[in-house]
């Protein structure tokens, strides 16, 4: 559920950078939420035994690294503004996390 709301929570600021001129303040709270949002993703994705979406979010991570960060044109940021924003919702469809059951089952 926490991975799911990151998952909105990033799309939301990704779509507000789309929009809104940022400033640094902005900037910062971009980065740590879209990172934050990343590594969980991909974190759920290694779970579920996904390895290329776990490295593709493990890339959109460094890309938005609050304490590394990476400068980039208006237009580069804008490109992966767009491809970070599609590939977190192309996330809620494909990876969805299968259900925990409270007893080992009997069978096998």
């Amino acid at each position: 559920m926490f991975t799911k709301i990151m998952k909105w929570s990033s799309i939301a600021m990704l779509l507000l950078a789309l929009f809104w001129s940022s400033h640094a303040g902005y900037q910062l709270m971009l980065q740590f939420v879209v990172c934050v949002g990343a590594l969980l993703v991909a974190w759920e994705a290694y779970r579920l035994e996904k390895h290329l979406w776990a490295i593709g979010f493990f890339a959109i991570a460094l890309v938005f690294n609050p304490f590394q960060p990476m400068t980039f044109s208006s237009e580069m940021f804008l490109l992966l503004d767009l491809l970070s924003m599609a590939t977190f919702l192309a996330s809620l469809a494909v990876l969805k996390a299968q259900p925990k059951f409270s007893m080992p089952p009997i069978i096998g």
